[in-house]
């Protein structure tokens, strides 16, 4: 890496509407658990970025919401806002939408994207495509779109065609120095990542019972050699929406907090010591205040 003429880094964006796999991809490029993921839309809801360095080139990847065209409260402007933040200063972007699926929500969030930098199509969940024959036509329509830099079929799930991906930003990449050391792999730090592992074990064993509007606030956080102790809550709306989370003698919260620390565990490579106790706040997804203190400027 002396020769900085050889090594390239720079960052890029990945945006699309909700449930295309934004999150899905970032984690398997980097090879780590780092954005959550659900079959819930909006999982995401703040900028993450997800790092991964090889012998050329550090690629600085900013995981972002799902950007939201039809509910507009608090919580969806906030998220909103972190998407349009998110495009700034990038070097290339990441345009992911599902396979033979493009609609009106894809087309708006791509008149978002700014004409300076460029964009490839990052076509995902091909593995799902019955007949593969249906891709090569959606191609050619998606292409009259836009002038992409590239277009490239992938299965984030399954990690297929992340080398093509990968070979296809490089390019679109200055030339320097690393951005981050070689060892890192998010900016992030393990309270918030503690947080989004917590927040994604509700989501995955709530399902479609639950609005989204859940959020998790980590009220103490300490390591204590390789052992970390956690004590979390989890916010809701709705005293039903406790009961909900609770469960039949708590076995419903037991499942959740036990999944959560299994993936810290790996995550944070030690022991994890998980209380989580769950408390009411009304309206908090439409609370400014409240908003703000979460990350949502």
């Amino acid at each position: 890496m002396s020769d900085n003429t050889l090594f390239h880094s720079g960052f890029i964006a990945i945006v699309g509407r909700p449930n295309v796999g934004k999150s899905t991809l970032l984690n398997h490029l980097i090879g780590q658990k780092i954005s959550i993921t659900s079959r819930k839309p909006q999982t995401t809801r703040h900028r993450i970025i997800g790092i991964l360095t090889d012998a050329h080139s550090q690629f600085v990847f900013v995981d972002t919401p799902g950007f939201q065209t039809r509910y507009l409260n608090a919580l969806n402007r906030g998220m909103n806002r972190v998407v349009s933040s998110s495009m700034r200063d990038v070097n290339a972007t990441l345009f992911v939408i599902e396979a033979c699926h493009f609609d009106e929500r894809d087309r708006q969030v791509l008149e978002l994207l700014p004409h300076n930098v460029p964009v490839i199509l990052v076509i995902n969940k091909v593995d799902n495509l019955a007949d593969k024959g249906e891709l090569l036509p959606f191609i050619e329509r998606l292409a009259t779109e836009r002038e992409f830099a590239a277009i490239v079929p992938v299965s984030a799930s399954q990690g297929k065609q992340l080398d093509t991906l990968l070979d296809a930003i490089r390019p679109l990449l200055p030339e320097g120095e690393p951005i981050y050391a070689e060892d890192e792999i998010t900016d992030r730090n393990e309270r918030f990542l503690a947080a989004e592992l917590l927040r994604e074990k509700v989501f995955r064993f709530t399902g479609e019972e639950l609005p989204y509007s859940v959020s998790v606030v980590i009220e103490q956080f300490k390591q204590e050699g390789k052992l970390r102790r956690i004590n979390s809550a989890i916010k809701v709306d709705k005293e039903a929406h406790k009961a909900m989370l609770i469960g039949k003698g708590g076995a419903k919260l037991k499942e959740i907090a036990t999944q959560a620390r299994l993936d810290m565990e790996k995550l944070f490579d030690g022991k994890v010591f998980l209380e989580v106790f769950v408390k009411v706040k009304s309206g908090w997804a439409d609370d400014e205040r409240v908003l703000k203190s979460l990350g949502y400027e």
